[in-house]
């Protein structure tokens, strides 16, 4: 059987690798993925005037091909959790064009069974993933009270001066917000508006 070689992708996917002092390992960071989802079921039921409960399932399927031997084995789970904008514009009295785009968090994974049968168990407990979701919400309020005390300090553009733009903007002029496992717990990142 001949060695895989480093540049391998099957390889370096389960490499260590390092970010801002964490090891890690999988996709290194600033790479993507694209999905293509089949039709799904999106249920979403009113709860207040303002909220909505919602549930969504399908099967997503890779735009590409995985690398042959890359990612985790068959039967891996992941529990995500996901903070995004939904916009949609009404077309005619049925249909809707929507987007969605936000952030989104891996609070814990399960390992597949292994070669014996016996279950994979879960990367953390549900008190831990919970202690996990309250922490990247913590993160993301944090950021966008950030927003609007840079909003609130812009000088008015009407009056001549021009208004501070916020550190490496992203094509809808916000701050990328770096997702809350990959910063370090003792030291906030956060640059203030230059």
């Amino acid at each position: 059987m001949a060695k895989q070689k480093a540049s391998d992708p099957a390889v370096s996917y389960d490499e260590f690798k390092e970010y801002e002092g964490r090891k890690y390992t999988g996709m290194k960071v600033g790479r993507s993925h694209r999905w293509k989802y089949d039709a799904g079921d999106w249920k979403e039921t009113k709860v207040t005037p303002d909220l909505w409960q919602i549930s969504y399932a399908t099967t997503k399927r890779r735009a590409g091909r995985a690398p042959e031997g890359s990612g985790v084995p068959v039967g891996t789970e992941y529990h995500w959790y996901i903070v995004a904008h939904q916009n949609v514009e009404k077309l005619n009295a049925n249909d809707y064009t929507t987007s969605l785009a936000g952030l989104k968090f891996k609070v814990a994974h399960k390992r597949a069974a292994d070669a014996k049968g016996a279950p994979g168990k879960w990367s953390a407990t549900p008190k831990t993933q919970r202690k996990r979701m309250i922490r990247f919400l913590q993160d993301v309020i944090r950021d966008l009270e950030a927003d609007e005390e840079v909003d609130a300090k812009a000088p008015d553009p009407k009056k001549g001066a021009k208004a501070k733009k916020p550190a490496k903007p992203r094509k809808d002029g916000r701050r990328p917000v770096p997702p809350p496992s990959m910063l370090k717990p003792t030291r906030r990142r956060r640059k203030a508006a230059v």
